[in-house]
């Protein structure tokens, strides 16, 4: 069993593009650029509740709204430049894909940031809350692929 059977350069090379546009965008604005926000501020458009109606939720939507499309928008730059041209597909319905999305939102909000916040924003801010969040998830992972390897046989 290899560990990494595709490599691991693209690994690495993604990380250090997510790291150094969070960065970026810190050193720059001095914005946060956590992506389970995005879930909230945008239902902001939508939803009069009041935790959606939160000042920093309504004044910070249109900035969170670009940076998540601007992750769409490089995202598809990066595949168009560097693809290999293959479409990528899965064969999940889209309706299962939106309400997987709508759930995984609502979860990272409740547990107050998602995985990649905690790892990247959390622990580059030296959060102790984000260190622990990052232990829990990783070993959540951990032992959810060992159990699920040796329960499938592979």
């Amino acid at each position: 069993m290899t560990l990494f059977p595709q490599g691991w350069t693209h690994y690495l090379v993604g990380g250090l593009t997510i790291g150094l546009g969070v960065g970026v965008l810190f050193a720059l604005t001095g914005l946060i650029g956590g992506m389970s926000s995005v879930y909230s501020s945008t239902w902001s458009y939508v939803v009069r509740s009041p935790y959606f109606r939160q000042p920093r939720l309504v004044k910070s939507r249109a900035w969170r709204l670009a940076y998540a499309t601007g992750l769409v928008v490089g995202a598809f730059a990066w595949w168009t430049a560097f693809g290999d041209g293959m479409r990528v597909a899965v064969s999940i319905p889209p309706w299962q894909l939106a309400l997987g999305g709508v759930l995984v939102g609502y979860g990272a909000r409740l547990s107050r940031g998602c995985t990649s916040g905690h790892g990247i924003c959390g622990l580059a801010s030296l959060k102790l809350p984000s260190l622990l969040a990052v232990l829990t998830f990783m070993a959540t992972a951990f032992i959810t692929a060992n159990l699920l390897a040796r329960i499938g046989g592979s």
